[in-house]
């Protein structure tokens, strides 16, 4: 299996490697599915699962263990250009422009994408140092119900707007110089994590002879 550490820069030179960032608490098809459109739709080698030890904007309860969701993530992922990896622990980062100033730092000639859902691209005024982010690395922003349409009128595509690059120019945005960042109109998905974990505590809670969880 492939794996990430920070001594791998020559195996990872010249490489297209998106990277998408989040708890993955737990992983599901909706994951897979944003990533397989990214390494298709942008042209890469690989897709990165960057598993975070812990998310600064999500509450510890109901989290499962770092080693559950890494694993989880493996069951999931189920292709050999999805890497699943806690590089994190290694760069010992917690937030999303410290990481990716930590990955460029140590595989200076890969050509990075960062990934997102439309909610996060409504959300992301709220990371710390998030123009960094737009700054150092182009970013590849994938449609999410029902968020697109708030997404686009938001702070961060207002401030990037004349950055926008069309989608049929996204195979190079690779290469392209930040800021440059593309919106998906993309087939869309419906898993949910946070679904998941309902219906896994009610499951759960039905088995012990509680009452299903509301």
């Amino acid at each position: 299996m492939t794996r990430v550490t920070l001594y791998g820069g020559r195996t990872w030179a010249g490489r297209r490697v998106g990277l998408l960032g989040g708890s993955f608490n737990p992983a599901h098809e909706g994951h897979r599915h944003i990533s397989l459109l990214a390494l298709k739709l942008l042209d890469l080698d690989y897709v990165w699962w960057l598993v975070s030890p812990q998310n600064p904007l999500k509450s510890t309860r109901d989290m499962a263990s770092l080693e559950e969701r890494l694993a989880g993530g493996r069951l999931v992922a189920r292709h050999p250009r999805i890497v699943v990896t806690d590089v994190e622990c290694a760069l010992e980062t917690r937030f999303t422009a410290e990481t990716l100033a930590g990955l460029h730092r140590y595989f200076p000639r890969t050509r990075f994408v960062w990934l997102m859902g439309a909610d996060n691209l409504t959300q992301i005024p709220r990371w710390q140092n998030w123009t960094r982010i737009f700054n150092g690395t182009p970013v590849a922003v994938f449609s999410r119900p029902p968020y697109s349409l708030s997404a686009l009128h938001g702070q961060a595509a207002q401030r990037y707007r004349c950055r926008r690059v069309g989608q049929a120019r996204a195979r190079g945005l690779a290469d392209m110089r930040p800021p440059a960042w593309v919106f998906f109109q993309n087939p869309l998905h419906p898993a949910s994590a946070t679904e998941i974990r309902k219906r896994r505590a009610q499951a759960a809670a039905v088995a012990s002879g509680g009452q299903p969880v509301q």
